[in-house]
């Protein structure tokens, strides 16, 4: 067997390359859907091998687009790929690789804002929350205007155990902007902290696992990509509703390089704004000038 986090043995019969794929069916990055191609697939067989062993797992892989990941999923041994994948150009591309793979590749069309993966999976795969994560992957190169909406509904979903998490810790590889993934894994007293770092760590263990220049990508993004790993904590950190802790973070980081007593103060009605305010950081043991950055 192989050792975790390493691709197995398994290949995929011999296929045109990304490149030849792009060229193939003429397909082009749409700006306004912020996609960005990445052909190298020393690259993509990293992400995967960061992701975990995923042999003979069940994974979703979120916009395949034209297919590099894929392939590095698929050649990792993979029992099962859903992809969902929004543009129409890509489908004859990802069809091609079901033909090679024998059938492993499941192909939705559809937005992944919307997608239900309640029920995505076959049952035997569910695991109590306590366990160990289920064989049950998230993998996605995610474009940049839904990462952070994305994440967000799956962070809700996670503290709801719905979704792709009824399943139980299911574990989620994905691409961020280099400073969304910096944002994401930020320490307590980080520069980098912020409403993103809170969210994310008090719900799951987070690692930023490398850094993808943005030269690797067709067409160039401006900036570099982070690819970070979350895993569902069995105990969030705190044991309070999403919706609540939502808001209060939400709050609090409203007003950029202010005191955090004002973003504070707006949970409260106006006339018992400053005693709450006052009360909760004390509560908190908050200083009350403290500014936050982002």
């Amino acid at each position: 067997m192989a050792a975790s986090g390493s691709l197995t043995k398994y290949r995929l019969p011999p296929l045109p390359t990304i490149r030849e794929i792009i060229k193939l069916y003429n397909l082009r990055a749409e700006k306004h859907l912020s996609q960005n191609f990445l052909l190298d697939l020393k690259l993509t067989d990293k992400i995967v091998r960061k992701s975990g062993h995923l042999q003979n797992a069940y994974i979703c892989e979120v916009g395949p687009g034209p297919g590099g990941i894929t392939r590095s999923i698929l050649n990792a041994g993979a029992e099962e790929l859903l992809v969902v994948e929004k543009d129409t150009r890509f489908i004859p591309g990802l069809k091609m690789l079901n033909e090679a793979s024998n059938g492993k590749v499941r192909i939705v069309h559809g937005d992944i804002l919307t997608y239900r993966m309640d029920r995505s999976f076959p049952g035997h795969l569910r695991k109590h929350w306590e366990e160990e994560p289920p064989n049950i992957h998230i993998i996605g190169n995610l474009p940049f205007s839904v990462s952070t909406p994305l994440i967000i509904k799956w962070f809700e979903q996670i503290a709801n155990r719905d979704g792709p998490f009824k399943y139980g810790r299911t574990q989620m590889t994905l691409t961020f902007q280099k400073e969304v993934a910096e944002r994401l894994t930020a320490s307590t007293r980080s520069p980098q902290r912020s409403r993103l770092s809170i969210m994310s760590q008090y719900l799951c263990s987070v690692k930023n696992c490398f850094t993808i220049p943005g030269r690797a990508f067709v067409p160039k993004p401006e900036v570099d990509v982070g690819v970070v790993k979350f895993t569902p904590l069995i105990r969030p950190q705190i044991e309070q509703p999403f919706k609540l802790v939502e808001k209060v973070v939400r709050c609090v980081f409203q007003f950029r390089r202010k005191y955090c007593h004002r973003g504070v103060s707006i949970l409260f009605p106006e006339e018992k704004r400053l005693k709450f305010t006052e009360h909760m950081l004390m509560s908190a043991d908050v200083d009350p000038s403290l500014r936050q950055t982002n």
